[in-house]
């Protein structure tokens, strides 16, 4: 997959890999995340237009990582990444050591694993559902002037996610689309 004619992602297995400024090894195993599905694209593509140089990271629902592994290229300080699901945990562990990437810690856990920290940009690639129920977590990790990008629903629940961002005191900012999936960029003031 290239995103951006600036980052390709590949499997071990894949030969003829195009060449590009960032090189994201995937191997995804049992968990999401490999850059086909239209949601990490489009986040994928809001790292990439991000300025992460010295700055912390939450990758929320990380499946194998992608999204961390590349914000640490780009140059973020710290990156958590989270999931529910124990084998997406392990995957992203190995996808991590596979790009040989450091400063990514990565929790087994929903909201509860976040701890009293603050983060910079938070990538949550979930399902509107989940984000609605958790954006208040999201939230309480955001300091002024922190970005949070939410995908895994439509063009059409976009309303539902603006509604609850501005009454948790976030500004909405935009949002992108592909084929109908969106990812939404909000903004701590």
């Amino acid at each position: 997959i290239v995103v951006g004619e600036e980052c390709v992602i590949h499997s071990t297995f894949h030969t003829d890999v195009p060449q590009a400024r960032y090189d994201v090894l995937i191997d995804p195993k049992m968990a999401f995340g490999t850059g086909h599905h239209e949601t990490t694209t489009l986040m994928l593509q809001a790292i990439l237009a991000s300025d992460l140089t010295g700055r912390s990271v939450l990758d929320m629902g990380c499946g194998t990582a992608v999204l961390g592994i590349l914000a640490r290229m780009k140059g973020a300080a710290s990156v958590v990444a989270v999931d529910i699901d124990e084998f997406a945990v392990e995957n992203a562990i190995e996808n991590i050591r596979l790009n040989h990437v450091s400063e990514v810690e990565v929790r087994l856990g929903g909201i509860e694993a976040l701890k009293q920290e603050s983060f910079d940009f938070i990538f949550a690639n979930i399902n509107r559902n989940i984000l609605l129920a958790d954006m208040h977590a999201y939230v309480a990790c955001m300091k002024r002037g922190s970005r949070i990008f939410m995908s895994g629903f439509y063009v059409e629940d976009i309303p539902f996610i603006r509604a609850e961002a501005e009454h948790l005191g976030l500004r909405f900012v935009g949002y992108a689309e592909k084929n109908r999936w969106v990812a939404v960029e909000c903004m701590s003031d």
